[in-house]
């Protein structure tokens, strides 16, 4: 009867600690998103304000976030295959931005940075993740 109880325990436990891990996972795939976002915004701030070093800065945060999104979709996501595309057009654009330097006009930054920005906002979408206001 003992052991009963504690497989039936077991299961009851492992159950549960799965279904955190799904809800973990679409938290994590959120605050990626979230964190994408505010740096492909802050990018094209800057870029209104002149400030390449700021440009490159965020542009390489937002290819991290890129990046990490790409590894921790499932391929069983639905939405995986739409959004692999846009995801990896934000890395390509922000590659554009760190190849062409810190000294260059901030002007010539700013046109893949806008794209870079086009693209995160598509891959959100495709992901059907919200974009949460954290003040």
């Amino acid at each position: 009867m003992l052991v009963g109880l504690a497989t039936l325990w077991f299961l009851f436990v492992s159950d549960k600690s799965t279904a955190g891990a799904a809800e973990a996972s679409s938290a994590s795939l959120q605050e990626q998103g979230d964190g994408l976002m505010k740096n492909v915004d802050e990018m094209v701030a800057h870029g209104g304000m002149g400030d390449a070093k700021a440009i490159i800065h965020h542009c390489g945060e937002a290819k991290r976030f890129a990046e990490t999104l790409i590894r921790q979709l499932s391929a069983s996501d639905p939405h995986r295959t739409n959004a692999m595309t846009p995801l990896n057009e934000v890395i390509r654009q922000c590659n554009r931005v760190s190849d062409i330097g810190i000294h260059a006009d901030p002007g010539q930054l700013l046109n893949p940075a806008t794209k870079a920005r086009a693209a995160a906002q598509e891959s959100m979408k495709l992901l059907g993740l919200t974009r949460t206001n954290k003040g």
